[in-house]
């Protein structure tokens, strides 16, 4: 497995596996790898000859009073997981590699960024468009690969990719749960146990959500369900409880009759967790 630090290191890496005929697939990480990032990886390891993992805690996603200090981080760990699934390259530069120093340019999905998670957290999306657009034209993959879990980041990111004409496949990867339903994701450490038993609210009312959301329930109707629900359990913090359509993620309104999304962001303590549930009216979950 070869590590890169530089983009022109990771260029000629990736260089020879494109001369080989080999396709290349990308896993875009911020570090601390857990089995959801593992579960990426393994689906890109399926689809391509050749896996290049990025490990890079991107500092523009990141709000004046959020967490980029104190995110996790265990660079050996990671190296050695990703050294036992077979992957190839790993791409780690450091924020000075990434950006320079008079940098200018941004990349903004203009609407999707600023609704839902973009509008509790301005800025999140255009920071991470803007550094998955460059991790794109980095790297060249054939495929890269994105957890659903966070889903209107994966909405981002296949918009940008359309509106820019960048010759990659985007594929989501399912959320992988503990054992009790909470959604992997390297904010859990932080959480205190309290904190960790209550989260398991999340995955209930998303099931609960499933259950009712075929009976003729209104968007509306759903939304204060869930919220209701989430609101029961005291050490929940609710930012907010949306059901937006699946694919536009664009507003519902009146009955369900198409395929809509459950979208969840609740603080515990000062760890802000996000989850989903895309849901079918006339099947239930897919």
């Amino acid at each position: 497995m070869k590590v890169c630090t530089t983009k022109v290191e990771t260029r000629s890496v990736l260089s020879s596996f494109r001369k080989a005929g080999q396709t290349i697939g990308l896993v875009p990480t911020m570090g601390y790898l857990h089995e959801g990032h593992m579960a990426l990886v393994r689906a890109a390891t399926a689809e391509c000859d050749r896996v290049v993992v990025s490990i890079f805690v991107n500092p523009t996603q990141f709000g004046p009073k959020e967490d980029l200090a104190s995110y996790p981080r265990d660079t050996d760990r990671d190296l050695e997981l990703l050294h036992a699934a077979g992957v190839d390259a790993v791409f780690m530069p450091s924020p000075e590699e990434m950006y320079h120093v008079d940098n200018q340019t941004i990349v903004d999905t203009v609407g999707l960024s600023k609704v839902l998670i973009g509008k509790l957290r301005p800025g999140h999306f255009r920071g991470v468009a803007t550094v998955v657009c460059k991790l794109l034209n980095i790297t060249q993959p054939d495929r890269a690969f994105f957890g659903k879990k966070d889903y209107q980041q994966l909405r981002v990111i296949k918009t940008m990719v359309r509106d820019l004409d960048i010759p990659v496949r985007i594929i989501g990867v399912s959320t992988i749960r503990e054992a009790d339903g909470l959604a992997m994701s390297s904010r859990n450490v932080r959480l205190t146990p309290a904190d960790r038993k209550a989260a398991a609210v999340l995955s209930k009312s998303l099931n609960f959500a499933d259950q009712i959301a075929g009976s003729g329930i209104t968007s509306r109707q759903l939304e204060r369900e869930v919220r209701d629900m989430i609101d029961a359990e005291p050490r929940a913090n609710v930012q907010s409880v949306d059901v937006r359509d699946a694919e536009s993620l664009g507003p519902v309104r009146g009955r369900i009759t198409t395929p809509v999304v459950v979208l969840l962001a609740v603080r515990f303590g000062d760890v802000l967790l996000i989850d989903q549930r895309v849901i079918s009216p006339e099947k239930g979950q897919r």
